[in-house]
């Protein structure tokens, strides 16, 4: 459904929307990135980015907010890295737990959960 969307999308518009970018300058995001607004609208700012600070009230991630705007993955990575240089959303890394100090569960432990899982 999104890529028929996508198809019948005016190049034209996608290229208003980005301001004639085609990457996202530095922003580490991928498609599970989880994005939380930090700051509410302003008075004339773009549609697209009040959409988004809206729909991140509670943390989304990036592939749930380009189906929900109906944009490209590539587009909102370039929104989001406009709202994240503002200060206006923040980024939660799903690799943040694998990040040195951050406990992880135990091997053996998940070994039990996944066999109790496998024998429901």
């Amino acid at each position: 459904m999104i890529s028929r969307a996508v198809n019948d999308e005016d190049p034209d518009r996608l290229y208003t929307v980005t301001g004639g970018r085609s990457r996202a300058a530095e922003a580490d995001l991928d498609l599970v990135t989880l994005i939380v607004s930090e700051a509410d609208p302003v008075p004339g700012m773009q549609s697209e980015y009040v959409k988004i600070l809206h729909i991140c009230r509670f943390p989304t991630a990036v592939v749930e907010l380009s189906s929900e705007l109906s944009l490209p993955v590539s587009v909102v990575k370039i929104l989001l890295a406009d709202l994240l240089a503002g200060g206006a959303v923040s980024a939660r890394h799903p690799s943040a737990a694998s990040r040195p100090g951050a406990e992880l569960p135990d091997a053996d432990f998940l070994k039990k959960v996944l066999v109790g899982l496998q024998n429901l």
